[in-house]
């Protein structure tokens, strides 16, 4: 059993290459005869083939207006899968990179009046293009506080200290010392009425998810790019899933994804970060408790829907629409 095949990405040529911090690269994608491209809302993230055959997602850091280019940040990361690494060592200016069009799973509220921005290391990247809109629109506003380890690891300073920025940024550089981090708690201690958006580390994004349990559910939102939830837990057990269109059944081991088993079954399943961070593979869940270990839906959307790259099953079985 086979799922429709996606869209065939873009060719789009690497128009300049800058690193913005240590370690951290600027892409400018264009098309090479400068034509528009695919329209996007602050906040999405585009799919990247990388040459060595992987895939990954890379938020859109530009303003939305801009159609003629999209803007990606990419940190170089020696740990992790080498995706970072074979894009920066090996693409240059002039290349050309497929790349999807935009998807958007860390959208603005369209109806919120005040946003709350906090943003760790490269989670600036989708805050960016949120905060190029906003100052554009004037639809709303905001407060960014910018928690990085030093100047030097900091993307975008420079943008951040421009004129249109000033009085709505917060930066705060703690020097890898915890007992200088900054102290999130007084803005988080009444409900204030803001939306926040919440990009970067597990720290970060644990430390908000802890002081915000107080405020209304749909005013917090959150984006990651770590694939540290995909790692295997040692409770984890092994179960069914049930595939509800085809009738199959397809055993899922204690050391294997659901995505990697229904692969080995035959089942295409859209994906692309397999780190449950950018919801590629959203899947509709017919039946069973779901273990959710994602970072991309809400409580109510987790009721009949799951990330088959990162969570796992309560129950003995799940039956999925596939």
């Amino acid at each position: 059993m086979t799922t429709p095949a996606a869209p065939e990405p873009m060719s789009l040529s690497v128009s300049r290459v800058d690193e913005i911090a240590s370690g951290i690269f600027r892409y400018d994608l264009r098309r090479d005869n400068g034509g528009e491209l695919p329209s996007f809302d602050a906040g999405a993230h585009v799919t990247v083939w990388l040459p060595n055959g992987g895939t990954r997602c890379y938020s859109l850091a530009n303003d939305p207006a801009e159609r003629h280019r999209y803007e990606i940040a990419v940190k170089r990361e020696n740990s992790g899968r080498g995706g970072s690494k074979s894009l920066v060592d090996s693409v240059r200016e002039g290349d050309l990179l497929p790349v999807s069009a935009p998807d958007n799973w860390f959208a603005l509220a369209p109806n919120a009046s005040d946003f709350l921005f906090i943003a760790g290391g490269i989670g600036i990247a989708p805050i960016m293009a949120m905060m190029r809109h906003l100052n554009r629109t004037r639809a709303a506003r905001y407060k960014l506080y910018y928690l990085t380890r030093s100047p030097s690891l900091t993307p975008y300073m420079h943008e951040l200290n421009a004129p249109e920025f000033a009085g709505k940024v917060v930066l705060h550089h703690d020097g890898g010392d915890m007992d200088c981090s900054f102290d999130l708690w007084p803005l988080f201690e009444r409900p204030t009425g803001a939306d926040v958006y919440c990009c970067g580390p597990p720290s970060l994004m644990d430390s908000v998810r802890d002081m915000t349990g107080h405020w209304p559910m749909t005013a917090i939102h959150f984006e990651s790019f770590t694939n540290a939830l995909a790692a295997p837990r040692v409770d984890d057990k092994a179960f069914i899933v049930r595939l509800a269109k085809s009738g199959g059944v397809v055993h899922v081991g204690a050391g294997v994804s659901i995505i990697d088993a229904l692969r080995a079954y035959g089942c295409r399943v859209p994906s692309s970060c397999e780190s449950g961070t950018c919801g590629t593979c959203r899947t509709h869940l017919l039946a069973g408790e779901a273990d959710h270990r994602d970072l991309v839906l809400s409580d109510e959307e987790r009721a009949d829907n799951i990330m088959v790259c990162v969570s796992r099953a309560k129950s003995a079985e799940l039956v999925l629409d596939l």
